[in-house]
């Protein structure tokens, strides 16, 4: 451990270990039918809707919550309510049928795999106090159970240390690596949230994108809105009626081996705001988008190959139990300079 926070955790066989072990894991929960439950708040209240729900239907898909509270399934005081509705003492909650997947029951999951995700677990913590956990997350691996995924990350820790409390802070892209941040009691949630939300927490990412960024362009203000493409899958882009949104670029390396049509560079990112995929749709507005993104960079050179997503959360600099600024790091994968050594 550095004295950041860091680690020298390096992990291409980590990362590779952690995926092979956690991803069968995240599948292998029955699915279990609940009835209809009325629940009245009481050390809930002040909490948002959707975060209470999602807390407490853990293995119901995040999408079927969200699809709950669209159709008006989930009630409060008889009343419907949107996601954002803020809970009060003696609120009466009525969540509708659905399913879960049933991770307390008994699994067919092998002892050495359990073992595994436990070590991988263990190896990938960067920090860890009696109110905080910062994770090193390989790419591939979900934060949270949900579209398909019955487990993340969140889910394989409180199933692993059998502690019910820990909750995400804030959430990184699957195929993202990086710094995640889980908060392990309800005070620093709302701590770590506030500063999220105040624009307190320093985020730096490093990306690998198509073509010869700009030396100039150093800044991309656009709004981002989201929608949900004719296939259903959710989806991000630039547009007026969208959120304020605000990324931070600086190139590090030009990778171009001579081609410029092949060319590529290595930035250093800086996200101002918190928009779902906001790195990845302000590089592609610009008309460089990261290399590997599946959803926003269609038409990257055939000769790049299919990369894994070249973005990763390098550091996360915060308050730690509202005393002093903690900055903690994830070492850069293996990929990208293994990709970079292609242009040598």
């Amino acid at each position: 451990m550095d004295s950041n926070g860091g680690c020298d955790r390096t992990s291409a066989a980590y990362c590779s270990i952690f995926a092979q072990h956690f991803n069968p894991l995240c599948n292998a929960y029955p699915m279990t039918v609940h009835s209809v439950v009325v629940v009245r708040i009481e050390a809930e209240h002040g909490r948002r809707l959707d975060n209470f729900l999602l807390a407490r239907l853990r293995g119901v898909p995040r999408s079927r919550i969200y699809r709950m509270l669209r159709r008006g399934e989930v009630r409060v005081n008889g009343s419907r309510v949107g996601p954002h509705y803020r809970l009060r003492r003696e609120d009466a909650v009525r969540i509708p049928p659905h399913r879960a997947a049933d991770q307390t029951g008994s699994a067919s999951i092998s002892a050495r795999a359990l073992d595994a995700v436990t070590t991988a677990l263990r190896d990938a913590i960067l920090h860890e106090d009696e109110n905080l956990l910062v994770v090193h997350k390989p790419a591939g691996v979900a934060v949270h159970g949900g579209s398909g995924v019955s487990l993340g990350v969140i889910e394989a820790l409180r199933r692993m240390r059998g502690e019910e409390r820990y909750e995400l802070a804030h959430r990184i892209d699957r195929d993202t690596s990086g710094c995640l941040a889980v908060a392990k009691n309800r005070q620093t949630l709302l701590d770590l949230h506030a500063q999220f939300r105040t624009g307190k927490v320093g985020k730096r990412y490093d990306a690998i994108v198509a073509g010869c960024w700009p030396e100039r362009l150093r800044r991309v203000e656009k709004p981002l809105l989201r929608f949900r493409a004719a296939s259903g899958e959710r989806r991000v882009r630039v547009d007026g009626r969208g959120d304020p949104a605000r990324t931070d670029f600086a190139v590090v390396r030009r990778l171009s081996g001579g081609d410029d049509e092949l060319a590529a560079t290595w930035l250093t990112v800086f996200p101002k705001t918190g928009r779902t995929h906001q790195i990845r749709v302000h590089a592609s507005a610009s008309g460089h988008p990261v290399l590997g993104d599946d959803k926003y960079a269609r038409d990257e050179p055939r000769a790049f190959g299919r990369p894994r997503l070249l973005l990763h959360a390098t550091e996360l600099t915060l308050h730690v139990g509202g005393r002093h600024r903690r900055r903690f790091s994830a070492p850069v994968p293996a990929a990208f300079e293994a990709f970079a050594r292609r242009f040598d």
